[in-house]
């Protein structure tokens, strides 16, 4: 069974200045990703801005994110939306659209809807029947509801499904998903405030927004937590917090990807809703970014 560990990127998607897909940047982020020591890579997610995108440039997106990996880091691929149906349709079609260099789907809680616990269920079973191995995401700051440990304990006996990202950092519910599984699903924290903490209480790693900017310090920061080199990780973490506060200042991915853009390595270019970054807080990233290094 694939296990995902480590440090994993919840990549940007990189716009030219008429929207469409920035594919050389994408390509090179990849690649500074990869030489970063990240673990993994997650395509075509929240960070990545999917819910914008047609179902063709989702899979252009994940085609060449899987192409550029080639197979040196796990590529895990966003096919999950609130309509259980078209979740299924677009797990089964992503297969013919990248092929075998794809190495897992994730699929969120079902937004809107707003379904209950046995509704929560049945829909990551159906995803799961597709047969790729499935990350089930549950991020309640998103989508309202939340999967509860005893939901977790029923689908940790489905064979597809084979991590959780957890992202709604709420360490108890955390521990007692961990503690519902009994070893058959690896977690990793999709909430960077919390993966240090989330890995030396059992989890396996993260899904993260700050590695777009720092892929070592997140990897490195996950290895401290499992290798319990406390005082090391705790300076780690706390250093990642601040990035953090900055990255999410305004709604994700607004402030990493105009983070990334001073550093030269993308456009900040996004699609509406999402707006750009405003001078306020551009000259309050700008200072933190200062501050820690990352820009001169």
């Amino acid at each position: 069974m694939l296990k995902l560990t480590g440090a994993m990127t919840a990549i940007i998607t990189p716009f030219t200045a008429t929207g469409e897909i920035d594919e050389a940047a994408l390509r090179d982020l990849v690649e500074r990703q990869i030489e970063g020591s990240i673990d993994g890579l997650v395509a075509a997610g929240t960070t990545g801005e999917a819910a914008t995108m047609t179902q063709e440039e989702k899979f252009k997106t994940i085609a060449i994110v899987a192409d550029q990996a080639k197979g040196r880091v796990p590529v895990v691929a966003n096919t999950g939306n609130n309509d259980t149906r078209q979740s299924v349709r677009l797990t089964r079609e992503v297969v013919d659209a990248v092929g075998g260099k794809l190495d897992a789907v994730m699929a969120v809680c079902p937004y809107y809807n707003k379904p209950d616990q046995a509704g929560l269920v049945a829909h990551f079973e159906a995803v799961a029947d597709v047969g790729l191995p499935l990350v089930v995401y549950n991020v309640p700051g998103r989508t309202v509801v939340s999967l509860t440990a005893e939901s977790i304990g029923r689908l940790a006996a489905h064979p597809s499904i084979v991590a959780v990202k957890e992202a709604s950092g709420d360490m108890a519910l955390g521990t007692a998903m961990i503690e519902a599984a009994q070893g058959r699903l690896t977690f990793l924290s999709g909430d960077d405030f919390t993966t240090f903490p989330f890995v030396a209480l059992g989890g396996d790693g993260c899904i993260s927004v700050v590695s777009n900017l720092d892929p070592q310090l997140v990897h490195d920061t996950v290895e401290a937590a499992a290798t319990g080199d406390r005082e090391r990780g705790v300076a780690l973490h706390q250093k990642v917090c601040r990035l953090a506060r900055l990255s999410f200042c305004a709604p994700n991915p607004v402030p990493i990807k105009w983070m990334l853009a001073q550093q030269g390595v993308c456009a900040a270019d996004l699609r509406l809703p999402l707006v750009s970054l405003n001078p306020a807080l551009q000259d309050r990233v700008r200072a933190g970014l200062i501050e820690e290094g990352y820009l001169s």
